[in-house]
């Protein structure tokens, strides 16, 4: 056997689902390339490493998704948890790509996704967003000398770690507070707090209401932080993302728009003003320097 043979049966073995019993799937064949010791035989010493591999993985899963966790309740999170990693196993050499694909797979297996199924994939989304939004890259930001000549033709681009959202719930404000009461968790040694605690979570999250909203996820300073944005806004900037000048980019935006001219005047003014201050844009990926 090769050492690249060796190295794939062993991360096969390694990764195979997590069973309570080691043995209840006749698994002496995934270890017999595994040497016993005095203590335990090579399916045991196996057992080891694939038992501590799925609790990691589990753990970094469960670090990431929080709020879908508060939402679905700990047992039916653990269940979600087993059975996405089992068709969608861990394929980068870091975890934190651990959830790329959990959105596509939740839409497929809808009966993981609980009593409200929409509320739940907003989460989903929302929760993505956050792991892109702490370390997708940073561009140069254009600065005001590049913002002094703004005009129709003007390009910009959209900084790649903010990510924009139109959700059907309220679940940046969820997740916000989820945050927070694993903070105190973390701060309290009572079991018996954090499952009263944990519940009264869950209860919050099942009773929110359906609520159109639009946020930006982005991070200052390696922070994470969601900000609400006004409809008008939100297309204005996906626009800007996918690469329409400003001009066209405020058209599409502001079609049929109640707002006055004066009110879009001041609103674009103010919006420009803002994301120049947290540095969301920058130069077009192939722009010139000026």
């Amino acid at each position: 056997m090769s050492l690249l043979e060796l190295q794939k049966r062993m991360g096969a073995a390694v990764m195979k689902p997590l069973t309570l019993d080691y043995r209840s799937r006749n698994r002496d064949k995934d270890a017999d390339f595994v040497k016993p010791n005095d203590r335990l035989t090579g399916l045991e010493r196996l057992a080891i490493y694939n038992r501590q591999y799925w609790f990691r993985i589990l753990d970094s899963f469960a670090d990431d998704f929080p709020g879908l966790r508060a939402i679905l309740g700990a047992r039916a999170f653990d269940r979600l948890s087993r059975a996405y990693l089992a068709e969608c196993p861990s394929e980068s050499f870091t975890m934190r790509n651990l959830g790329s694909r959990l959105e596509e797979w939740l839409r497929r297996h809808g009966e993981y996704a609980g009593r409200a199924p929409e509320l739940a994939l907003d989460m989903v989304r929302l929760e993505w967003a956050h792991i892109e939004a702490f370390d997708n890259a940073a561009e140069r930001v254009l600065g005001p000398e590049d913002l002094l000549e703004l005009g129709p033709e003007f390009g910009a681009a959209l900084q790649p770690y903010v990510r924009l959202l139109d959700l059907g719930y309220p679940v940046d404000d969820l997740r916000i507070r989820v945050s927070a009461e694993n903070c105190e968790s973390h701060a309290t040694a009572s079991n018996a707090v954090d499952m009263n605690r944990e519940r009264r979570t869950r209860r919050h999250a099942v009773r929110l209401k359906p609520e159109e909203i639009f946020v930006a996820v982005h991070r200052v300073d390696c922070m994470v932080y969601y900000r609400r944005l006004a409809r008008e806004e939100f297309h204005l900037l996906k626009g800007i993302e996918s690469g329409r000048t400003i001009g066209e980019a405020i058209e599409s935006a502001l079609a049929g728009s109640a707002l006055s001219q004066e009110e879009i005047a001041s609103k674009l003014e103010r919006w420009f003003a803002i994301w120049a201050e947290l540095g969301w844009l920058c130069r077009p990926e192939g722009g010139v320097e000026s």
